[in-house]
């Protein structure tokens, strides 16, 4: 039996967060937790252009987000078809209709990562707990 593209998104999602290392997931959870909504709000291209800000080697986010653009990068998702930090070069020279391909792509992807994120990193605390919150 053929798989569907929704399967191969949730296979490649799965994968890819459980090959994230330790110190690198409260950062990776953060940026997929956020991208989704970036892209609704701002746009595809926008949305990355703020992870690509991250990539400098002095933030505390460069490593989640260049772990985060190889997989983006390796999902098969048409036009994007690289690894690492040219996925947002690439999405920038991307004609209209392939845009707008990828941004519905990138958005299905994104459903499936925060869905990964929830269950592989469910022992991490999302937050931390308020000052003098009571049990």
């Amino acid at each position: 039996m053929a798989t569907t593209r929704d399967q191969e998104r949730a296979r490649h999602a799965y994968k890819c967060v459980g090959d994230v290392e330790e110190g690198e997931r409260a950062e990776y959870k953060v940026l997929v937790n956020s991208l989704g909504a970036a892209v609704m709000r701002s746009g595809l291209s926008a949305a990355l252009a703020f992870i690509e800000r991250e990539l400098d080697e002095k933030k505390p986010k460069a490593p989640a987000a260049n772990t985060f653009f190889d997989h983006l990068g390796s999902a098969g998702i048409p036009g994007l078809k690289a690894a690492g930090k040219n996925v947002p070069k690439l999405v920038r020279e991307l004609e209209l209709d392939d845009y707008m391909l990828a941004t519905r792509e990138v958005l299905k992807l994104t459903i499936w990562f925060r869905r990964a994120v929830q269950a592989l990193f469910a022992d991490e605390p999302s937050a931390k707990p308020s000052a003098g919150g009571a049990a």
